[in-house]
């Protein structure tokens, strides 16, 4: 018996036995020792909380992973969500472009009744970031010829400089060989637009023989005049950028700032007069 009590696990169940029966006994109202119960409760009343902390930590614990789980699950349907909008967004962006092109078209249509309009869409283009000549994906069998003017949207593009079969090179404004009559919509003065190796780089062209006594500002609009060379009159060029005066007092050119944007070309229209053959090699708009 002696090793019994001796032995701590014994002792221990021992213990718990004999709280056990003072438990059922003081259970009873106005027990006796109910002294004695309130005693064992204050002793134990700090380990009761221990483990009562520590359940409810664990639960807060599943909780919060549950929230987490469940946060996680609501972001990937947000993310889902602002994916598909993003994409039909991009898609309404490009049916508008589109819508514009179309549009661009058929005020051409009807502002160069005389011509029909051949479209093409850019599939090459010489090095560099600027088109200043490119390839276009419309030939002789769709009715193009050389020299045929080439346009996007309502402004002047360039011409055409040698038809393919399938496709044609396209010579733009900005090119060094380029030259076109030009004509101030403030004055109705002529004027001539040409390219310029130092401002291609910048998508820029050049305006010249300017009359000393005329009266231009920054902004004033440029169109094609229809005299002498390839293009129908009315065609919008651009705008002067800036005007600079020369060594020569008395000459001055200025800079042009195209309307159309030569470094974003994907399509363009091909003007060809309905009076002239196709050859493949007539001029256009002389």
């Amino acid at each position: 018996m002696l090793r019994l009590f001796k032995n701590k696990f014994f002792l221990l169940l021992l213990i718990t036995v004999f709280i056990f029966i003072l438990m059922g006994v003081t259970a009873k109202q106005n027990s006796k020792l109910n002294w004695f119960s309130n005693t064992i409760n204050v002793i134990f009343s700090p380990v009761e909380k221990f483990f009562s902390g520590i359940g409810d930590k664990i639960g807060s614990g599943l909780s919060y992973f549950g929230d987490v789980k469940e946060v996680k699950k609501e972001n990937a349907k947000l993310k889902s969500d602002i994916d598909k909008l993003e994409k039909d967004t991009a898609d309404l962006e490009r049916y508008k472009q589109e819508n514009d092109r179309l549009r661009e078209a058929l005020n051409l249509k009807n502002q160069f009744n005389q011509y029909d309009s051949i479209g093409g869409n850019v599939i090459a283009k010489d090095p560099g970031n600027w088109f200043d000549i490119f390839t276009v994906d419309a030939g002789t069998k769709d009715g193009v010829g050389n020299n045929y003017p080439v346009i996007a949207g309502s402004g002047l593009v360039g011409r055409v400089l040698n038809a393919g079969f399938i496709s044609s090179k396209i010579m733009t404004i900005i090119d060094v060989d380029s030259t076109v009559s030009g004509m101030l919509t403030k004055t109705g003065d002529q004027v001539i637009i040409k390219g310029d190796l130092s401002l291609k780089e910048q998508g820029l062209c050049r305006m010249d023989y300017i009359p000393t006594d005329e009266d231009i500002s920054v902004g004033d609009s440029v169109v094609t005049s229809g005299i002498g060379g390839y293009y129908p009159k009315g065609i919008f060029i651009g705008k002067i950028k800036e005007i600079r005066q020369t060594n020569n007092e008395f000459t001055r050119y200025a800079i042009i700032e195209p309307v159309v944007d030569f470094k974003r070309l994907e399509e363009v229209f091909i003007l060809k007069n309905k009076n002239v053959g196709n050859t493949g090699t007539d001029g256009a708009g002389k």
